[in-house]
């Protein structure tokens, strides 16, 4: 027997339809590159993604199509972003700190017929639009008009985003389909070779935005205010941009300009209540706080996530009323899988043991679980016991585009990579990673790439990249190196012989010559031994 309940498939244009009718005044603020904040709301939102939607169709955009985005928080990518689902495409949004090979590798692998772009990363369309041909054939600079110095190959359209919009109606209704359909794919670099790409579906969107505003993750509510400083490029800004939607929170997208003294006006400006970001923001902003003696007049909340979130920076915002909350997750749990909220066994915590608790990746979020697995199986809760973290659920993915090996285990238990413990209460604590990758401010560096540039070097026999602990980043990559015989490689020469061929924040940062590198029995370079020799 079954009940006898309607069902809707779960659509991402559905969010929309919602903040629009019951928070059609909600604001959304968005920075522009000359600092002037340009003003909209939900309702205005929904209106102007229609007419992109209707743009999209003049583009020749059909459902399953793959739509590019190089692009930082803005309200036009918002429209992108539901837009491009909402008519049945797929929203690629590619990261353009990466590598240039890396996105003229992920645009042609997921076969990219229309890329819109901020006009700053209009020359990264240009370096890579050869490698396009017959494939790209549209280019949208998101602004006013069509940049006039930008050109490329035959075949390609330069078009400019506000000029295409004014040539549409709007009458345009979203339509509903499965909701498993693919609604955006983000490629991840958190592993050896090329990225990868994860491909949600309206149904795991949808839930994952709910799952965002349950009380114990991050709880959103129509009065706040809400600045994911986490780009939309990362992993859909963490989820944030379709959560927002469901409470009728208002949302401040903050641009480009990052750094802490724009990052602190705008919060005050704009009386941001929760903001997201990966440590290394948080860091900044403290630092600039303890130098200027600044004030964050409204923030009340933190989400914090893509490395370990210190504990002295957890106790510093708290001593200004901040509450800080960890989450853990990965592009493939589209991201949220853990967050730091209370129990009541925190009640008998104090001191450093409650800082200690604060400090963990959190807990399984409804609809995720989590476990670590050893040689004996699962790991016990006992906080000591340390396991390959595994996880799985609906917003998990199954296996990655275009892969023919699928990407999880028995019962669907996905490896993320990461090893950790759990304690009595389920809270995760990530101790080692089960690969050589650096993680440094949320951004995986793959040692094996930076030691394939290194032995290119003429006068380097052999290298090896390890991560280091470091204060603002959570880690940077330390690179050994020895010398072929007769050479004297200069540190200063060696990081210079790095420059174009990776993006500049994943260059090494110190350069150490060595006179061996210890081996296993295998001939594999030690790894583990060189951490604790340089750890420090």
């Amino acid at each position: 027997m079954q009940g006898l309940m309607q069902r809707r498939d779960l659509m991402i244009s559905s969010l929309l339809d919602h903040a629009a009718r019951h928070h059609g005044n909600a604001e959304i603020v968005s920075r522009r590159d000359d600092g002037t904040r340009a003003r909209s709301t939900y309702a205005q939102l929904s209106r102007r993604a229609r007419r992109l939607a209707q743009v999209l169709h003049g583009l020749g955009v059909r459902p399953g199509d793959r739509v590019a985005t190089l692009a930082m928080n803005s309200d036009r990518h918002l429209e992108l972003y539901y837009a491009i689902a909402g008519i049945g495409a797929v929203c690629n949004t590619i990261n353009p700190r990466l590598a240039q090979d890396d996105i003229a590798y992920i645009a042609s692998h997921a076969e990219i017929g229309v890329i819109f772009a901020d006009p700053d990363f209009l020359p990264i369309v240009q370096a890579v639009a050869g490698t396009l041909t017959g494939l790209l054939r549209h280019v949208v600079t998101l602004s006013d008009e069509a940049a006039a110095d930008c050109t490329l190959p035959g075949g390609m359209v330069l078009h400019g985003y506000e000029t295409l919009m004014q040539g549409v109606s709007g009458a345009f209704d979203f339509p509903s389909f499965d909701e498993n359909t693919a609604s955006a794919l983000c490629y991840t670099s958190g592993t050896t070779g090329r990225p990868k790409g994860v491909l949600y579906s309206h149904r795991s969107t949808v839930l994952h935005a709910m799952m965002m505003n349950f009380a114990d993750t991050a709880a959103l509510r129509a009065v706040d205010r809400v600045m994911p400083i986490v780009p939309m490029f990362h992993a859909q800004a963490w989820g944030l941009a379709f959560a927002a939607p469901i409470a009728g929170a208002a949302l401040v997208l903050p641009g480009r300009h990052l750094d802490p003294v724009s990052l602190l006006d705008l919060l005050n400006r704009e009386r941001v209540t929760v903001a997201a970001g990966v440590p290394t923001v948080w860091l900044g902003l403290l630092d600039h706080q303890r130098r200027t003696g600044a004030r964050l007049d409204t923030l009340q909340r933190i989400m914090s996530g893509g490395s370990a979130f210190p504990r002295a920076l957890i106790a510093e915002y708290e001593a200004q009323g901040i509450a800080c909350s960890h989450a853990w997750g990965m592009t493939e749990s589209s991201p949220v899988a853990t967050y730091n909220a209370p129990k009541p066994g925190n009640a008998e915590l104090d001191g450093e043991a409650l800082l200690d608790r604060k400090a963990t990746q959190g807990r399984a979020v409804f609809g995720i679980d989590v476990r670590a697995e050893n040689d004996s199986g699962e790991a016990p809760w006992d906080g000591k016991t340390p396991g390959n973290l595994v996880f799985r659920g609906h917003w998990v993915a199954g296996g990655y585009y275009r892969e023919p090996e699928t990407a999880v285990g028995p019962e669907g238990w996905f490896p993320t990579g990461d090893v950790g413990v759990i304690d009595s209460e389920g809270y995760v604590l990530l101790t080692d990673r089960t690969k050589d990758l650096i993680k440094s401010g949320g951004e995986w560096i793959s040692s094996i790439a930076l030691e394939n540039i290194a032995v290119g070097h003429p006068d380097i026999a052999e290298a090896a990249a390890i991560a280091v602990p470091d204060a603002r980043w959570g880690e940077r990559p330390l690179l050994l190196l020895v010398p072929r015989e007769g050479c004297s490689p200069a540190p200063e020469a060696v990081r210079a012989f790095f420059r174009g061929k990776l993006p500049s924040w994943s260059i090494p940062d110190r350069v150490v010559v060595v006179d061996s590198l210890p081996h296993g029995a295998t001939g594999k370079i030690l790894k583990t031994e060189l951490r604790r020799i340089y750890a420090a």
